[in-house]
């Protein structure tokens, strides 16, 4: 008898530790812990495990511990991670084109028209064309504006010519560069430094934050402020593992999850002033800011993208957001 109570008794111990073991989300990105997505990604996994009371615990992977920017996506229809926060760009080779209209150079020109197109019903429908694809979309974090650096002074798109000028994999991102008579060469993010300072390519476009936390700058000694991109992401979840979630815990994520999309779009700027004061203090780059002459040749040079790959995205597509941000092709 002494022996069946102490087998019931232990049954129901691990039975109440089974019931009781936190559901495990892990949330791989590539990017470094101190930029505006590691900083918003942080605070998710914080206020997620507080507002469950310790019912869901989040893993965050960053600095692409666990998969580089071509793995990742593959990764999570897979289920080996929960949650992920791509850029835009990574969804076009997914097979949803219509992302690939956020890497249109200049497509928008401040913050506010990025929120009005994010966050309206533009973006709401951009997301449902997610789920085909085993994927759940959970907000938009903005990180900045894209510039161009080197090691020579860029300042017209003459300059950028025969450049080899590193890109994430976008059909889009690769006639822009084309454009100008720059080289585009897709790769990792997480290669970029060293191949930077190896020679294998001459230049990025890429935003303050992740020039100054992957130390890029420090191997580009010129970077113009020419704004002519936006670099946002996706907070996406597997969505099997998402809609098996206890209806209660999905309500508690999703609200974390808004608030943690507003903290991120919050600090986007402020993140992007500190990372360009730090690179100037540095004394490692110099910080060039183009005269409204040379920022009208840069749009007149790449602006001719948005016409030529309108077929990638559909035309409807781009005049939906040329009516909500009141673009204007000309200055």
């Amino acid at each position: 008898m002494r022996t069946l109570l102490t087998a019931i008794l232990a049954l129901t111990v691990t039975s109440s530790f089974a019931a009781e073991a936190p559901i495990v989300i892990k949330f791989s990105h590539v990017v470094a812990v101190d930029t505006p997505k590691g900083k918003a990604a942080d605070y998710f996994k914080k206020i997620a495990e507080e507002r469950t009371k310790g019912r869901v615990k989040v893993e965050v992977y960053p600095n692409s511990q666990l998969y580089k920017d071509k793995e990742e996506m593959e990764a999570l229809q897979l289920g080996a991670v929960q949650m992920l926060a791509p850029s835009l760009a990574k969804f076009g080779p997914l097979g949803v084109k219509e992302f690939e209209i956020f890497d249109l150079p200049y497509i928008f020109d401040s913050y506010a028209e990025v929120d009005k197109v994010m966050k309206g019903p533009i973006g709401a429908k951009l997301f449902t064309k997610l789920e085909t694809k085993g994927i759940k979309a959970l907000g938009f974090w903005e990180n900045g504006f894209k510039n161009f650096s080197s090691n020579k002074p860029i300042r017209t798109p003459d300059d950028l010519r025969g450049m080899k000028v590193r890109i994430q994999s976008s059909k889009v991102l690769d006639e822009e560069m084309r454009a100008v008579g720059a080289l585009p060469q897709v790769m990792a993010f997480s290669e970029v430094y060293q191949a930077l300072q190896t020679g294998v390519v001459d230049g990025t476009e890429l935003e303050p934050s992740n020039l100054y936390t992957s130390k890029a700058f420090e191997v580009q000694k010129h970077l113009t402020l020419t704004n002519h991109g936006f670099l946002g992401y996706a907070v996406i979840v597997n969505k099997t593992f998402w809609e098996g979630l206890p209806a209660d815990i999905r309500a508690t994520l999703t609200t974390a999850m808004n608030d943690s999309s507003n903290y991120a779009n919050q600090i986007a700027k402020q993140e992007t002033d500190k990372a360009l004061a730090a690179i100037k203090a540095s004394g490692k780059t110099t910080i060039y800011t183009p005269t409204t002459a040379e920022r009208a040749a840069f749009r007149k040079a790449l602006i001719p993208v948005h016409q030529k790959m309108s077929s990638r995205f559909g035309q409807d597509l781009l005049t939906e957001i040329y009516k909500e941000t009141a673009f204007k092709p000309v200055e």
